[in-house]
């Protein structure tokens, strides 16, 4: 049995070291066999990366850890419910559990509002606000017919 209270403190105590260091109000943990695995947070002004949120981060540093690129058998502890990056990011990487502290209204009433991005996610490509063209060229999709064939791959 995971220790959660144990876990989601620590993920809001590095969510106040993010802020202590420069970095915006967000912290992860990650566990398995109720230990943390990683731990990390948001590092996007730091970094100068967009990417470099705290559960990413702490993903990118499990997966280093434990040297897979899926995380099953693992769960993450954030600070605050996870935007739609990190989301994605999460079922990426086959993480089972999420835990939160704060819900996505609290990041809202404090400047971090991502309900733009859920929205544009809903809409088809063409209608999103950031214009999306396909542009096919001769082998377009080479690459997919290459993966497909290939006998050593490796799914994800």
């Amino acid at each position: 049995m995971e220790n959660k209270n144990k876990f989601i403190r620590e993920a809001v105590n590095e969510s106040l070291k993010s802020v202590e260091s420069g970095g915006g109000p967000f912290g992860a943990v990650i566990v398995k066999d109720n230990k943390i695995i990683a731990k990390a947070g948001n590092s996007v002004t730091g970094d100068i990366d967009p990417t470099a949120h705290a559960e990413i981060n702490a993903i990118r540093a499990a997966a280093k850890k434990l040297k897979t690129f899926e995380l099953s058998g693992c769960s993450i502890y954030c600070s605050c419910e996870p935007c739609p990056m990190c989301l994605g990011a999460i079922y990426w990487a086959r993480i089972e559990k999420v835990f939160f502290a704060s819900k996505t209204e609290t990041a809202q009433e404090h400047g971090f509002d991502d309900s733009f991005i859920y929205k544009e996610c809903e809409k088809p490509s063409h209608l999103r606000s950031v214009p999306m063209l396909e542009l096919k060229v001769k082998n377009s999709d080479a690459a997919f017919l290459e993966w497909d064939s290939k006998n050593d791959k490796t799914s994800y």
